[in-house]
């Protein structure tokens, strides 16, 4: 057996997605403690909250040029520790603009980051023949889920800056220690030089467009939920209610069990299918939300809006990294620029909207994407290697 078919690579790159999101888990919680802080509007915050979105869009392409020439394990060692001292920096901010800056900078960190594990697990599935996507985005899932909610709990004795840094600085150890025995699935030659050197759209294939045409409005819902779901249940709760940043543990939890199971779904009910049904679910998770249900209900809709969107992302990255082996960086740092880059437009609207209507219908404004999703699913066609093979 290989390195590349050893259960050991597949369960280490799967700790890793665990380990990579306890930064983001333990800073969203803070959102609402840092918008109280610095006495910003919802409007305001959202436009702060761009920096995590934007650095994703100017670091993507540059995050795939260095995994292809290094590889991604040596990325993750050296990524993982500059990830833990960024993340901080947000809780620092003294204005609008410096909360920006800090959020710009954590997020190039978290983009190298994701870039290589996204890397990673799509070359470990053409190379071993085995679906292993969205259990590796699983326990991403699961990661955030985990650093949300011990971040939600230890602050109330501990400031927010010190759980924060407890949760990376733990995590950050053990991932190195993960990352050194990982094999490089793609060793640097010419073909990996080559492979993010196209400059023009219609260098691209036809196919990555279709892919992010279903994806974006995906992940614009699941970063709405993210940076907003506590805002929503904050404002939903009685004032003072110290269990609104469990709305994020709710939502991520569910995403984390809709990816556990998502590969043995998609090998039974093929991707087109697994997606049509998640988002359809996701759909009315968001229904739910909008509707003037009782506020312990909204739980319900973040637990159907995080199972409905938990697989659409994995699906998506898998679909892009099998269409060309020589650019499979290229297309995933593509789709991931397309996918979250929407997030750029999205959270101003959402919180320009949530000043003047409310948050609830503000949030109403994903329905028309979520509907073009369902229909674009058509386009998330499995490999033939991939069609027939048991999850690993």
């Amino acid at each position: 057996m290989t390195p590349t078919q050893s259960p050991g690579t597949v369960r280490l790159i799967m700790a890793l997605f665990f380990l990579h999101p306890f930064a983001l888990g333990g800073w969203l919680p803070h959102i609402p403690h840092v918008q109280s802080k610095l006495d910003l509007t919802n409007a305001q915050l959202a436009l702060s909250l761009l920096g995590l979105p934007l650095a994703f869009v100017f670091i993507s392409k540059l995050g795939a040029k260095i995994v292809a020439q290094y590889g991604a394990p040596r990325v993750l060692q050296v990524f993982f520790p500059i990830q833990a001292v960024t993340v901080v920096l947000p809780l620092y901010a003294i204005n609008q603009v410096t909360l920006f800056l800090a959020l710009l900078v954590f997020g190039a960190s978290m983009t190298c980051l994701n870039v290589a594990l996204n890397v990673y697990a799509g070359q470990l599935e053409k190379a071993a023949k085995k679906s292993v996507m969205n259990r590796c985005h699983g326990f991403w899932a699961l990661g955030l889920t985990v650093g949300s909610f011990l971040a939600a709990m230890f602050t109330v004795a501990l400031s927010p800056a010190v759980t924060v840094l407890a949760l990376t600085a733990s995590t950050t150890v053990l991932a190195i220690w993960l990352a050194r025995p990982l094999p490089n699935l793609r060793p640097k030659n010419s073909d990996t030089q080559n492979a993010t050197k196209r400059r023009k759209l219609r260098d691209y294939p036809t196919p990555l467009f279709l892919i992010v045409l279903f994806v974006v409005s995906v992940t614009m819902a699941e970063g709405a939920m993210a940076n907003w779901g506590a805002v929503y249940m904050a404002e939903r709760l009685p004032e003072g209610a110290s269990t609104a940043g469990l709305a994020i543990t709710v939502f991520s939890a569910f995403v984390a069990f809709g990816r556990f199971i998502g590969d043995f779904l998609k090998v039974r009910m093929g991707s087109t299918n697994l997606a049509r049904m998640n988002v359809g679910l996701a759909i009315i998770g968001l229904v739910i939300l909008v509707a003037p249900f009782p506020p312990l209900v909204s739980f319900v809709g973040f637990a159907c809006i995080g199972l409905g969107l938990s697989v659409g992302f994995p699906l998506a990255v898998s679909a892009a990294a099998a269409l060309e082996d020589e650019h499979d960086a290229d297309n995933i740092a593509f789709l991931s620029i397309m996918a979250v880059g929407t997030n750029v437009v999205a959270p101003p609207i959402i919180g320009l909207l949530a000043d003047n209507v409310g948050i609830s219908l503000a949030l109403a404004a994903l329905l028309p994407g979520l509907c073009l999703s369902f229909v674009m699913a058509r386009h998330l066609t499995p490999t033939p290697e991939l069609a027939k093979a048991a999850p690993a």
